[in-house]
């Protein structure tokens, strides 16, 4: 049911426990039944299920909001940003509570399997401010990869932008996807993250205003099918991560536009430099010089009286 975009897993599950779903004119309660669309004639409350339209949304989820169909609690779901998608699509992978950032929504289950699956390598990239400065060796060892509870990390890029009187920021790609990674990652070199937001998945850029969404293109559901092809991305390697030296802590791109102010921007900019959200400082408003110059009192008294043949009169200077 879920595959097909009627509903989300849980409510696929209550619809056969409630004896709503049937196949083959036989009612159904196992929901591991197994199923074959193209051969099985499959009813919910009598009518047809159909294979619906494939349909890919990118959502700019803003912190708040819980990844999720319906939350016990009450809490808003992102879901409660798709009212106008007329049929369900399931999140890919998961943002926490506290994130913000891209959201990939779909009914493509193959696609969505393939995406979240680590051994694809699909890089994810976040922007990031840490509480407190970390160190050149403290970024080197997010780039090599630190051992949390469940095991060691994949080496990852790790861009140093700038830190400020309190708090680093910085923009980390990962190619796995486990729980709160990124946070963890930096709780294991002793510093707290204070904001975090995805703003790349694959190829995918955050491009919409926070709590909106857009469906992507025919050109970006191809590129996306082409990052889950295994090939390794070339996270952590040199090329990606900067070099393996103290050295590297300076930032293969610079980011002197990432400033605290403009962590949530209320609208993403499109600049030549390719950044969506952190637009570079705009210049000095201080009029251009231009070739035209002002002509001075004294010089335009000159003027006059030359061309009229006479000559200027000397002014005493004052006692």
């Amino acid at each position: 049911m879920s595959k097909v975009g009627l509903g989300s897993r849980t409510e696929a599950r209550s619809w056969i426990g409630a004896g709503r779903v049937a196949v083959n004119g036989r009612v159904i309660r196992t929901p591991d039944h197994w199923v074959d669309l193209e051969l099985d004639r499959v009813t919910l409350d009598g009518k047809p299920v159909r294979k619906q339209a494939l349909r890919y949304v990118l959502l700019y989820k803003p912190k708040g909001y819980v990844t999720t169909y319906k939350d016990p609690e009450g809490r808003p779901t992102v879901y409660h940003l798709l009212q106008e998608v007329d049929q369900f699509i399931a999140q890919v992978g998961r943002l926490d509570l506290d994130t913000s950032g891209l959201l990939l929504l779909t009914n493509d289950t193959q696609l969505a399997e393939a995406l979240t699956n680590p051994d694809k390598h699909v890089p994810k990239k976040y922007l990031v401010k840490a509480a407190g400065l970390l160190s050149p060796e403290q970024v080197e060892a997010l780039r090599k990869g630190v051992e949390l509870d469940d095991g060691p990390t994949r080496p990852a890029a790790v861009d140093f932008i700038r830190q400020s009187a309190s708090s680093t920021f910085l923009e980390i790609t990962i190619t796995e996807g486990r729980n709160r990674q990124v946070r963890k990652m930096f709780e294991e070199v002793g510093h707290h993250v204070e904001k975090i937001r995805r703003v790349q998945y694959g190829p995918l850029l955050l491009d919409v205003p926070p709590g909106e969404f857009r469906s992507l293109t025919l050109e970006e559901v191809a590129k996306l099918k082409s990052a889950t092809s295994g090939s390794k991305s070339g996270v952590g390697s040199e090329s990606a991560a900067g070099p393996k030296s103290g050295a590297g802590f300076k930032p293969a791109i610079p980011r002197s536009d990432f400033t605290p102010s403009r962590f949530t921007p209320s609208r993403p900019k499109t600049t030549a430099s390719g950044s969506k959200f952190f637009p570079p400082k705009s210049k000095s408003s201080k009029p251009q010089a231009t070739n035209r110059q002002r002509t001075k009192p004294q010089d335009a008294n000159r003027q006059r009286t030359q061309a009229h043949g006479v000559k200027p009169e000397r002014r005493n200077s004052r006692p």
